[in-house]
């Protein structure tokens, strides 16, 4: 699937794309467990998403990586599309 097409609470969503951005990780404390949490940009040839990294994810991609989400969810937050391999969902680098 393109990015363009992605739509806000849809899921069951594979993208291939680019990670163009990746911001500082941050740490974070819930129900008594420690995890890390981080955006990034993923983008195609139809545009650009913002891309939620969680915990080993987040070490896993770098600025320049090419990735593949498979089963995954695009969520909404303040307007803006969230994609994130979710509960569900896988995210891989695609070897060139």
């Amino acid at each position: 699937m393109n990015i363009s097409g992605i739509q806000a609470n849809q899921g069951k969503l594979n993208v291939e794309g680019e990670i163009i951005e990746k911001d500082e990780p941050k740490s974070f404390d819930k129900f008594g467990k420690k995890g890390k949490v981080c955006n990034a940009v993923l983008k195609d040839d139809s545009g650009e998403i913002k891309l939620t990294l969680w915990n080993e994810e987040v070490d896993r991609v770098e600025v320049g990586d090419k990735v593949r989400i498979i089963n995954g969810y695009c969520g909404e937050y303040q307007g803006e599309r969230q994609l994130s391999a979710g509960k569900f969902g896988k995210l891989e680098k695609v070897e060139e």
